[in-house]
């Protein structure tokens, strides 16, 4: 997975990333489909929703922060200066110390689950802690798979292996989609076979699986406790600030589920489930992006070789833009046929969904800034500097509950939540680009805003096509079939995406040379 010279492909792991992020979304949708279908949008599907809430935040504390912020490019670091041995010292070092203090918070939450439900759901929500405090329970223990396999994750991107990790999150879609459809007539409520699911689908994604996978590398792990190795201490040094910061993308989550949980029934689940069709194009791109890229920043820093690190985030920052605004665009236009196609069916089809398609608009605001939130912030990452980015993202959250309280109070209601979401991910977004401009000693920021203003130039047509394609053959309801909003989703997708493919070539932007060599191959083929 190297070029001549030592140098990653980046393009071909991205294109691994990007194939199984993409699969993974896919099998998101099929899941959150069959559970609108099965159950509906009621005080069960929020109760399934809101059980994520605390588990999520030991995810985000634990094994985001290992490592996204810390491991990954102190293990480079080793790996790439010929220190082979240190790095599966570190490896094992990391894995034993937080796979033992993840024991005792799993214990402690495990058995204070509801009081901590209760501090973080509002009083509207308190009557079904009994019911998310049960599936809270259930989904705890994944938390190890993802621990430990985000590790073993981490370890083979270092290795430059992409194809195995990517089937993690597979994996775990799968166990739900089964809980769904087979444990739920199991158990009761019958919604908890989901989250029975998602533990199965966790263990066998997260763990076993890569562990397969790591034997291929010539893994050492070796269990310690050295906290004294010079290259352990830096790990837990770079994780700090994670852990104790409330950075956007960690804990938006969590509070976007606060906010909604003082609202009617069914209000957490709309936010859910739109929030998670913004979070596909993110997952696709944006983090196959950023997962691809980053062993090759590490590297290229741990090298000194900065110029090549700063060419290699600018190039991947205006690809993220060249894909993400007219995705943004498509979706925001066409969100009444994506919310019926996916999402109106089963009991899914008694409920309104005026609502879902509106949060998805506002939600879509934002989806080219969140797609350059993971590639800024593992460009920090690379150069070992994790309090910065920590710190925006907590002044970046503070600035999001501002306007969460402040957009609740007005006519918009709960659809204030999406549209303080992606106010703040583009500041965060901006504010962390030309950051990163002076700690990298001058990323070429022009580049990247020529990029914008031609993507959003050229949207701009595209969308003005779909909009009258829309008006032209009429609203989804005066149709109502499934099958033809698919039919329109697909005719109206090729349409606006050829004809800004089109305008981009003629504005000569580089990026068009990556479809034009995809397609080159393809006819080859």
């Amino acid at each position: 997975m190297e070029e001549q010279g030592g140098k990653p492909h980046v393009g071909r792991a991205s294109l691994i990333m990007g194939g199984s992020l993409l699969l993974s979304r896919i099998l998101g949708i099929v899941r959150d489909m069959i559970m609108t279908a099965q159950f509906g949008r009621n005080q069960f599907t929020d109760a399934y929703s809101l059980a994520f809430v605390i588990p999520d935040l030991l995810f985000f504390l634990i094994a985001g922060g290992a490592l996204s912020s810390a491991f990954i490019p102190v293990y480079s670091e080793y790996l790439h200066t010929d220190r082979k041995r240190d790095a599966w010292h570190i490896f094992s070092a990391v894995a034993t110390i937080m796979t033992a203090a993840l024991f005792v918070m799993v214990g402690l939450v495990f058995v204070y689950t509801e009081p901590l439900l209760r501090l973080t759901l509002q009083p509207e929500q308190h009557a079904s802690i009994p019911m998310i405090a049960q599936m809270s329970r259930i989904v705890l223990p994944a938390q190890f798979a993802f621990f430990l396999g985000g590790l073993m994750f981490g370890t083979l991107y270092a290795h430059q292996r992409f194809s195995i990790p990517g089937l993690g999150p597979n994996v775990y879609n799968i166990g739900i989609i089964l809980g769904a459809l087979i444990l739920s007539h199991f158990v009761h409520p019958g919604i908890a076979g989901m989250a029975w699911g998602a533990l199965i689908g966790a263990f066998v994604g997260n763990l076993v699986l890569p562990a397969w996978e790591m034997r291929k590398i010539g893994v050492d792990f070796r269990p310690n406790f050295d906290f004294r190795h010079p290259g352990v201490k830096k790990v837990f040094v770079l994780m700090l600030p994670v852990v104790f910061g409330l950075s956007l993308p960690g804990v938006y989550g969590i509070l976007m589920r606060y906010f909604g949980s003082g609202f009617v029934n069914g209000i957490v689940t709309s936010l859910d489930l739109s929030n998670k069709l913004m979070q596909a194009p993110l997952g696709v791109f944006g983090q196959s992006f950023a997962i691809a890229v980053f062993p090759a920043l590490s590297q290229f820093f741990a090298q000194e070789r900065m110029d090549m690190f700063r060419e290699q985030i600018v190039k991947t920052m205006r690809t993220a833009l060249y894909v993400s605004v007219p995705i943004a665009i498509y979706m925001a236009v066409m969100a009444p046929d994506i919310v019926n196609a996916l999402f109106g069916y089963g009991k899914g089809a008694k409920s309104d969904p005026t609502a879902m398609v509106i949060c998805l608009r506002l939600f879509c605001l934002g989806i080219p800034a969140w797609c350059m939130h993971p590639i800024l912030m593992r460009g920090y990452f690379a150069m070992h500097k994790t309090v910065k980015p920590i710190v925006l993202g907590t002044a970046t959250t503070l600035v999001f509950i501002v306007l969460a309280y402040t957009l609740l109070a007005t006519p918009l209601s709960y659809m204030g939540l999406p549209l303080a979401s992606s106010l703040s991910a583009i500041f965060l977004a901006c504010l962390m680009t030309f950051t990163l401009r002076k700690d990298a000693n001058g990323l070429e920021v022009g580049q990247i805003g020529r990029a914008l203003d031609q993507t959003l130039l050229a949207g701009l047509a595209m969308c003005i096509v779909l909009v009258g394609l829309c008006l032209a053959w009429g609203p989804v309801a005066q149709h109502g079939s499934h099958l033809w909003s698919f039919a329109r989703l697909a005719i109206y997708g090729l349409l606006g995406m050829g004809l800004y493919t089109w305008i981009t070539k003629k504005m000569g932007m580089p990026e068009t040379a990556t479809i034009d060599r995809a397609l080159a191959k393809f006819r080859n083929r």
